[in-house]
């Protein structure tokens, strides 16, 4: 037994030597990766927060910005309000001149609230009733206007930003992400001025949330031109034709209400107010609306009293219905950029 005991001490002090390797191993193992979580990513540098896309089939432009916000376009119809309702939105807050659809959000359970603004920016008093209502009201709250792409997206960031909900440093990546276009600087203004509003402050302001808010007239005709804009647009690319899923959408009979709209425009005291460069952007586009109807009225067979061919007809019609469909867009535009694009005082 004595002749064993030198064998058993190193067997001994083998394993506590290969035992210790192993914990000091496994020791410095630890260590190493605790301070590899503490080293920042190599990629961890500062960034612009972008708000989320919403996949959806009837919210144009549809973002969320916040778990309590999200921007979009108009909800037309019952399954964008129960797309709505799905998505768990309880209150619906229009910004553009359109009448609510209050009838169709109180079939899904919404309420609608009418906060209208301009093309030029955001005033202080209305960025605060945007900030009260998304604040006060229940949630998720969907901000929309028309296509969701412009007025929307830069109210649903005021709002967020006066409440602290988004820094003012992501406010720009929203009308990025959004597709809001540069020439609207008001509305660029808006959203990069806006700071967080003492919550006093929205506690002291009155503010009755309606439904529908009255519009000015102009901004009703304003509402009414831009709609029937929009309808002619989508006949313009498919050759002046009822497109596909509204065979009642007539170009002759959309010409002819927009002519009477800017008739009647140019009619209102507020236009007559106007300078000289106004009215006279309105009269061209009347002009322009009337000889858009005598282009789409045209004949199928004739052209300027010459029997042609059907298809060379059409061809032609729908030629000529489009360089004065262009004429309207192209003074709409230099309307807008001069006058109601221009920032707010």
């Amino acid at each position: 037994m004595k002749g064993n005991r030198p064998l058993r001490l190193p067997l001994a002090a083998v394993c506590l030597v290969v035992v210790a390797a192993s914990c000091s191993r496994q020791t410095a193992e630890k260590v190493a990766a605790n301070a590899d979580d503490q080293k920042p990513a190599a990629s961890a540098q500062p960034s612009k927060k972008s708000p989320q896309r919403i996949s959806s089939s009837h919210l144009p432009n549809a973002y969320r910005l916040h778990a309590k916000v999200i921007s979009g376009g108009l909800p037309d119809g019952d399954a964008a309000f129960e797309e709505l309702r799905d998505l768990g939105v309880r209150t619906i807050i229009t910004v553009d001149g359109a009448k609510p659809d209050v009838a169709t959000a109180g079939k899904y359970g919404l309420r609608y609230v009418h906060l209208p603004h301009g093309y030029d920016g955001i005033s202080a008093t209305r960025a605060k009733e945007l900030a009260k209502a998304v604040r006060d009201l229940p949630g998720p709250v969907y901000i929309h206007c028309h296509h969701g792409k412009h007025r929307s997206p830069a109210a649903a960031t005021v709002a967020c930003v006066s409440l602290g909900l988004i820094e003012p440093a992501d406010s720009l990546v929203v009308l990025k992400t959004a597709g809001t276009s540069e020439n609207y600087r008001g509305l660029y203004r808006a959203v990069t001025t806006a700071q967080r509003v003492d919550d006093k402050l929205l506690d002291a302001l009155a503010v009755e949330f309606r439904e529908t808010a009255e519009l000015p007239p102009m901004a009703e005709a304003m509402v009414a031109i831009e709609h029937t804009h929009d309808q002619l647009k989508s006949l313009s690319q498919t050759d002046w034709l009822p497109p596909r899923g509204h065979p009642d959408l007539d170009a002759a009979h959309e010409s002819l209400l927009l002519k009477e709209h800017f008739v009647e425009l140019a009619r209102t005291a507020d236009v007559q107010a106007k300078p000289a460069r106004f009215r006279e952007l309105l009269k061209s586009s009347e002009m322009a609306a009337s000889e858009l109807e005598i282009a789409l009225r045209m004949p199928a067979d004739r052209k300027d009293g010459k029997s042609i061919d059907g298809v060379a007809a059409q061809s032609a019609r729908a030629a000529r219905a489009t360089r004065e469909f262009d004429r309207i867009t192209r003074d709409c535009a230099a309307c807008h950029r001069e006058f109601r694009d221009v920032p707010r005082e």
